[in-house]
């Protein structure tokens, strides 16, 4: 059976309040990333997944499987939540070893999947640290270990990277991509480096609504020819903050080297960039509610 997911006209309601709206999207093998601020509704799309939320309407299948069967999900899905824990006083190997049987594997399936995952997440050498003694960086690689302990077909990981440090994102990131090599790995965060570092294929949700769903380059075309850099003095950037978008900036002594977008040269200096991850998604999210308002030539 192919590994993809199909989602048509999900809705999603917790109590009177709607969390998803119409969600229709089809999910492949590789990475998939789901962007979107926080309470852009992607952790309710990801229990709903991960069989942890049944669904209020809507069809949605997981390798063929509707999600309405969850034991059968289950068994072929890993899930790693935003707020992960696991029996802090146990060692490394013993809470491996517990989830392994609660999974269903026998002795000997433990026993040899147990020492590869932990070389594999480079925790090895701490197998017999307990639990509560780990950094966060070492938890979060722990809990992609536990979570692909029964070798699933689907991983889902939900804001894998906040809070680690740039060293530790890196490996983790790059952790995520070799585990993406034979499975479905969807990686959902409001972090748009993490998208542009490891995912080809994306979709944007705000307010519990898909838009946009393609690929990253495409996300990039639509800002294309609407991202400009200029160095202006920190009085001028006050102005600029209140019509344009910023998409970062750079204090240079007195003055600022500002990155921002507008949809036609506003000033002289103003210098056209070649869109990024970060620029196109702030141009997708400020056409949300109106286009920014940009400055006039008295810059």
């Amino acid at each position: 059976m192919s590994a993809k997911i199909k989602i048509r006209d999900l809705n999603q309601y917790y109590g009177k309040k709607q969390a998803l709206k119409d969600v229709n999207l089809t999910i492949e093998t590789g990475m998939f990333g789901l962007l979107g601020r926080n309470g852009a509704g992607k952790t309710t799309l990801m229990k709903v997944l991960a069989t942890l939320l049944p669904k209020t309407e809507g069809h949605v299948s997981v390798c063929g499987r509707s999600v309405s069967k969850a034991q059968e999900v289950r068994r072929i899905t890993g899930y790693l939540p935003q707020d992960f824990s696991m029996y802090p006083n146990m060692s490394v190997y013993e809470a491996m070893d517990y989830l392994g049987v609660l999974s269903g594997l026998n002795k000997a399936q433990r026993k040899q999947r147990i020492p590869e995952l932990l070389r594999r997440v480079n925790l090895q050498d701490d197998r017999r640290k307990k639990v509560k003694a780990l950094s966060g960086g070492m938890k979060r690689r722990l809990g992609i270990a536990q979570a692909i302990l029964h070798d699933p077909k689907i991983l889902i990981v939900d804001e894998p990277t906040a809070g680690l440090d740039p060293e530790e994102r890196v490996r983790f990131r790059n952790l995520l991509c070799e585990i993406a090599e034979n499975r479905i790995v969807i990686l959902s965060t409001h972090i748009v480096g993490d998208i542009e570092a490891t995912c080809e294929n994306i979709a944007v949700l705000d307010a519990g609504e898909i838009i946009f769903k393609g690929t990253v380059a495409e996300l990039i075309d639509m800002a294309e020819g609407s991202v400009y850099q200029a160095e202006i003095s920190k009085k001028e950037l006050e102005l600029l903050k209140k019509r344009c978008i910023v998409t970062s900036m750079l204090t240079l002594g007195n003055n600022v080297m500002v990155r921002f977008l507008a949809d036609t040269k506003p000033f002289a200096s103003a210098k056209p960039c070649e869109a990024g991850v970060e620029d196109a998604y702030m141009y997708l999210m400020s056409s949300r509610g109106g286009e920014a308002e940009c400055l006039d030539s008295s810059l």
